[in-house]
Formats: C-alpha cells, sequence, structure tokens
C-alpha cells in the first residue's frame, strides 16, 4: 500500500538526522559547491573574454550579445524542459549527462573560428547548466541533515558568483600570457575532470529510488547509507501515493487564487535577470571601452561577483526574523540606487568598490527570490512553481544581454548603461515588496 508523500519524507529526514552528518556527505555538498562554482566560471567565461573574442574572430558586441542571451536562453530551456527528465533517468545520470556536456562544449569553444560555432556551443553549454541544477539542488538537500540544510542551500547558491570571482583571478593572467581560448580550454578540462568525481562519489537521490524503484533500488539506497554511516534498510519504504504534485503544470500555477502572485513571482524575476545578466555579461567590456586595461575589466567582474557572494550569504543572515520579501526589496532598490550614483558619480567613485557593492545587493536580493518562490506555493506544485519562475524569468537574461549589446554597440557611456539597467531592477524591488512573504 502506498504511503503519504510527507511520510516518505520525513523518514528520509530522520536517517539522514541519525548521527549527525558523516564525511560521505560533506563530500557530497562540497562536489555540489565545486559544480556550482564551475557552473559560474563557464557561463561567465565569455564575458572575462568578450572583448579579445571581438577582435580576434572580427565579431561586434551587437553579434557577441547573440552569443551571451544563447547560452542563457540554453539555460532557460534546459531548466524548463530538459531538467524533468531526471524524474526518468535519475538525477545522478542526469548530473554525468549535464556536466560532461558542459565540460565538452568549454573545449570546443576554444577552437572556435566563427560565430556561429559559438552560438551552437554556448547554446549546449547553457542546456547543460540550467538541466543541472535542480538535480544538484534536490541530491544536495535529500543529503543533508534538517538543521544543516539552510546553510547549506545558501552556500551552494553562492557557489555561482564564487566561481565567477575566482575565476576572474585566473582569467586575467591567462588572457595575458595564451590568449583567450586558454580560459574555456582550462574551464572544460576541470568541468570534465568532475565527471569522474560525481561517478565516484555522488549516489542517486533516494527519493528518487523510492519513488521510481529501479533494478536494485533497494541495495543502491543501503550502499549510500552505509558510506554515510547510517543504518541499512530492511526493505523498501512505501512508495508515495498519487498526488496533485503528478499532475501539476503552468496551469496550476495561473489558478484564479494563483495567478496574481504567479505573474508578479515572474515580472520579478524577469526584470531582475535582465539588470543582472547584463552586467555579469557587460561589465569587463563597459571597464574597457571606459578607458581602462583588459585585466582591470576582468577584475571588475570579479569585484561584482565577489560582493554578490558576501551579499548572499548576508541575506540569508538577515532574514531569519524578517519579512523576506521587504529585505529583498531593500536590496534590489538599494541596488538600482547604487547604480544610479555609480552612473552619476563615476569620475569620483572607485570603480571596484562601486561594482562590489552593486554585486552586493543585486545579487544578494535576487537570491532571495529563490525562498521566496519555494514559499508561495504549497508543496504539491512547488517544483513546478519555482521551475517555471527561474525559467521564464530566465528570458530576462536573454533580453539584458542582447539589448546590452546593441546600446554598446551605439557607442553608449558605461554610465548611460548604468542609468537604463538601474530601471530594471527598481521596479523588481518595487514587484517584491508587494509579494508580501516571510
Amino acid at each position: 500500500m502506498a504511503g503519504s508523500p510527507t511520510t516518505t519524507l520525513s523518514m528520509i529526514d530522520d536517517v539522514m538526522d541519525r548521527q549527525g552528518i558523516s564525511s560521505a556527505q560533506i563530500t557530497i555538498i562540497v562536489i555540489a559547491l565545486i559544480l556550482n562554482m564551475l557552473d559560474g566560471f563557464d557561463v561567465t567565461a565569455m564575458a572575462f573574454t568578450a572583448h579579445s573574442i571581438g577582435e580576434s574572430l572580427q565579431i561586434p558586441p551587437q553579434q557577441l550579445g547573440i552569443v551571451f542571451s544563447t547560452a542563457l536562453a540554453g539555460m532557460m530551456l534546459g531548466a524548463m524542459f530538459l531538467a524533468p527528465y531526471s524524474d526518468v533517468i535519475g538525477r545522478r545520470n542526469m548530473l554525468l549527462i549535464c556536466v560532461l556536456a558542459i565540460g565538452a562544449s568549454m573545449v570546443l569553444t576554444g577552437y572556435t573560428t566563427a560565430l556561429w560555432q559559438l552560438v551552437i556551443l554556448r547554446a549546449i553549454t547553457g542546456l547543460g547548466v540550467g538541466s543541472m541544477l535542480a538535480s544538484l539542488a534536490t541530491i544536495t538537500s535529500e543529503y543533508t541533515p534538517a538543521r544543516y540544510r539552510s546553510l547549506t542551500v545558501v552556500s551552494i547558491t553562492a557557489g555561482y558568483p564564487l566561481g565567477a570571482t575566482m575565476g576572474g583571478f585566473i582569467a586575467a593572467p591567462l588572457l595575458t600570457e595564451y590568449g583567450w581560448p586558454s580560459i574555456f580550454f582550462v574551464g572544460g578540462v576541470a568541468t570534465l575532470l568532475m565527471v569522474a568525481v560525481v561517478y565516484l562519489w555522488v549516489p542517486e537521490s533516494l527519493q528518487f529510488l523510492i519513488t521510481k524503484r529501479p533494478p536494485g533500488a533497494l541495495e543502491k539506497i543501503n550502499d549510500a547509507l552505509v558510506k554515510m554511516d547510517k543504518e541499512p534498510l530492511k526493505e523498501l519504504p512505501a512508495a508515495p501515493a498519487a498526488t496533485e504534485a503528478s499532475k501539476a503544470s503552468v496551469f496550476s500555477l495561473l489558478t484564479p487564487e494563483r495567478r496574481a502572485r504567479t505573474l508578479q513571482l515572474w515580472s520579478t524575476f524577469f526584470f531582475c535577470f535582465i539588470s543582472l545578466y547584463f552586467l555579469m555579461s557587460w561589465v569587463p567590456k563597459l571597464v574597457i571601452n571606459s578607458g581602462l586595461s583588459e585585466a582591470q575589466g576582468v577584475y571588475g567582474a570579479v569585484a561584482f561577483n565577489g560582493g554578490g557572494v558576501i551579499g548572499i550569504l548576508m541575506l540569508g543572515w538577515m532574514a531569519a526574523g524578517r519579512s523576506l520579501s521587504q529585505l529583498i526589496a531593500v536590496f534590489l532598490c538599494g541596488a538600482a540606487i547604487t547604480m544610479t550614483a555609480f552612473a552619476t558619480l563615476a569620475d569620483h567613485l572607485p570603480l571596484l568598490v562601486s561594482l562590489a557593492v552593486i554585486g552586493f545587493l543585486l545579487q544578494g536580493g535576487f537570491t532571495g527570490l529563490y525562498a521566496v518562490a519555494a514559499k508561495i506555493y504549497p508543496t504539491e506544485v512547488r517544483t513546478t512553481g519555482v521551475g517555471w519562475a527561474i525559467g521564464l524569468g530566465r528570458f530576462g537574461a536573454v533580453v539584458g544581454p542582447y539589448v546590452g549589446g546593441i546600446f554598446i554597440a551605439m557607442g553608449m557611456s558605461m554610465e548611460l548603461n548604468f542609468y537604463i539597467f538601474a530601471v530594471p531592477m527598481a521596479l523588481a524591488g518595487l514587484l517584491a515588496f508587494r509579494l508580501k512573504v516571510q
């Protein structure tokens, strides 16, 4: 007889909470963090190299904007349409396929000689990154004791800007010594090495094994439990009963009682993604166009993403006992104000400090939207709700870099770009305030 999802999930939590956290569980968390860091490096590698690629392959900025947007469109499509197949083939198998695709496409990018090759390979990279995130989050949360789960999720999320930050320190000397292809070679080889790491040390999702019951499910569950110093099971627990979760679709998010908040949430993600990915994609190029060196352009991206890491952790710490949506609104509106102030006083403000503050506020507030999305929807439609919010919001990640490329090709200054992209940031902050989530 099938048991309830709550009973099954409680059983998994009970098993994970016994005897504290083991070295095997810490290993899974560290691997997830490294994969997120590599994603941050892989996706922002194009930002580090845009100026050099443009000059080397004679590609104008508006066409480079298409390359940026293609990768981000791949992330959107991967999250919405490919990630759900992890429920069919398994979370671990999806991770292995995605890491292999990302690594291979990165290495091949270093050999590109034409725009169409860049577009295809960056689309593959984006599809891989977008497809693996849900599986990565699921496995990490399942193998983390409940009392550490919130901290772990925040830490894993911070891996993306942390990877982009550390990647900047790697990219700057590589660009000078070996040219732009070396950045893709280094990122691609590092990612391909993680295929073996995932294969050896990341077990299949316990929830997948219990729900889908593939051949040898009990043996696989017990093998994972023994490695984590947990007591093995004598038999498979009851499978979760079919619920609305199995029937959840985008239409279940647009019922009369959910429609207003759903559209509001999608709009908040959309506007936030526009400004975030414009900055992540074009900060190095804008800094170079303002008269500074290519290395300073890379370090501008490092400052923006480094501030983001601190902002994400700070928002997680500040959220306890406060209205989450109001706190996010303060961060996002603060980012819009800081972008406007920087554009107005660019000659009098230190560049790297300004970008770090903008990254702190923008990325800290943006990351909080993931938690807001999870709180808005009930359990039975939560995965669908979060997935579609992120997926549709990523359309803004496609728009931002593409429009930014057009503006840069038109000769717009860095300051004017910051004025323009502060507007969607302010709109995101106002919409976040109206979500009213604790």
